[in-house]
């Protein structure tokens, strides 16, 4: 009996050898089909953007005139410039209007913080372009803030002020995106242990001074993730400021968009596309370092 435990020590040590193996190679080809699926399509389409056109056809061959076509367009740079600072307008009204929803939902909410955020996720499932249509009946001429405003006696015309420029475009980003700001903040928020603030209060913080000192700070990572998230998809997005914005609602996406569709000029496209991927990279970079001081 007792020869028979050095066999199933043995045994035993096989087996984890084996298991880890295994677990090994699943591991790796999963890593490399993942990076296969990103990297093989983003390069093709990256190498795309060093190909030009000449008519209806593409010139396989290395040349930087998308990218010189972009730097001397002063209509791109313009777009370009416009449309970061629409986006960061969107991610600044997101930030004033998330961050109270977000404290208040680790705050004070209490058992039903988590049925109030399960309604505010709810909308991230729905079709974009079904959100996109709901906005322009509540904003349109015939929308819903317009007829309230006529019986109401406000007004006597429809405003024009909701719909087909860019208001229309910031405010449907706003209500599109609010939520991607509010979960990773509230999320930030609720892991604050309550003894660190009851500490500073017991130290003679005010109320302020604790929010500023302490809840403010550490929870400040998601908030960060959360703004940029908005940032992100705010600057990318063309439907949008297509469908509600109208002659104003000319963007930097939009272009990419025309490009790769009526204008038929995939490379032009491809590098436009490659230039908001290389800022977009960039942000997150910084982000992630101005994330990690946060936390230090």
């Amino acid at each position: 009996m007792w020869n028979l435990i050095p066999v199933l020590e043995q045994y035993l040590k096989m087996k984890q050898v084996v298991n880890y193996f295994r677990t090994s190679i699943w591991t790796l080809i999963s890593f490399v089909l993942v990076i296969s699926l990103i990297l093989i399509p983003l390069g093709s389409f990256l190498s795309y953007s060093f190909f030009t056109v000449d008519g209806t056809d593409i010139i396989h061959e290395f040349s930087l005139f998308n990218y010189q076509e972009f730097l001397t367009g002063e209509i791109y740079i313009k777009t370009f410039i416009r449309t970061i600072l629409l986006a960061l307008i969107v991610m600044f009204i997101c930030i004033l209007l998330g961050y109270p929803v977000a404290y208040f939902l680790a705050r004070y909410a209490g058992k039903y913080k988590y049925s109030i955020l399960l309604m505010l996720i709810i909308p991230l499932f729905m079709s974009y372009i079904i959100k996109i249509y709901m906005m322009r009946s509540i904003l349109g001429f015939s929308g819903l803030i317009n007829k309230v405003l006529k019986m109401l006696g406000v007004i006597e015309k429809p405003l024009e002020f909701f719909l087909w420029n860019q208001n229309a475009v910031i405010i449907t980003l706003v209500v599109i995106l609010l939520p991607l700001i509010i979960i990773p903040t509230f999320t930030s928020l609720e892991k604050i242990p309550k003894n660190i603030i009851e500490a500073s209060f017991d130290l003679g913080c005010k109320p302020f001074q604790a929010f500023r000192y302490v809840i403010f700070p550490i929870g400040l990572p998601g908030l960060i993730v959360g703004s940029i998230f908005v940032f992100i998809l705010a600057l990318g997005d063309f439907v949008t400021p297509q469908l509600v914005g109208g002659t104003s609602g000319f963007t930097y996406g939009k272009i990419i968009y025309s490009n790769f569709g009526m204008a038929f000029n995939w490379p032009f496209g491809a590098a436009l596309a490659s230039i908001l991927l290389i800022v977009s990279v960039i942000i997150i970079l910084f982000t992630n370092r101005l994330t990690e001081k946060s936390k230090t």
